[in-house]
């Protein structure tokens, strides 16, 4: 078998999406910064994450039985680092309010409210799988992506401009 400290560092080359999981009970609620988020399926919507077995969101998503997903942009590492610590106040870091009954970051570019459709036994991690009810996002917002053990976004959102298509057509056509 694989030796741990050799998987991490293969691992960590691989670009992740950074996403800030929350969920509520009793009206309190719990967050935490979570990088393994993926789409999954189209019919039904579905997404899936991995939390580790001694992640303090797990109880209250599994008593919840919902989670939602604020999925963070380019210039939001600093609050996906409060969110993956825990000797902090991690909703009193950020604005935030509760949309559908889960916590909602304000500013963050997108989010989704899920229910839990299916939990997987992974190993040090449960896999949460999440029906899709309800989705918004503010658009082509750069994505705050993990790699290399830091923070960054997709390197065309930070180089480029987009040149117009009606553009890009004529230029294929001379």
């Amino acid at each position: 078998m694989i030796d741990q400290q050799q998987f991490r560092d293969v691992m960590s080359g691989v670009c992740t999406p950074v996403t800030i999981v929350t969920s509520a009970v009793d009206g309190v609620p719990f967050g935490t910064t979570v990088g393994s988020f993926a789409s999954l399926s189209l019919d039904p919507p579905l997404i899936s994450l991995a939390l580790d077995r001694r992640s303090s969101l797990l109880a209250p998503i599994q008593t919840a039985g919902r989670f939602a997903v604020n999925i963070l942009g380019q210039t939001q590492d600093d609050l996906a680092a409060v969110f993956a610590r825990r000797d902090v106040d991690r909703f009193g870091a950020t604005d935030w309010y509760f949309e559908r009954g889960l916590p909602r970051l304000t500013d963050a570019p997108s989010w989704m409210e899920c229910g839990l459709h299916q939990t997987v036994e992974a190993g040090d991690h449960l896999l949460l799988l999440g029906l899709v009810r309800s989705a918004r996002s503010r658009g082509a917002v750069a994505p705050l992506v993990y790699a290399n053990r830091t923070f960054g976004t997709h390197s065309r959102f930070c180089e480029r401009s987009r040149p117009d298509i009606v553009d890009l057509i004529a230029a294929c056509a001379r």
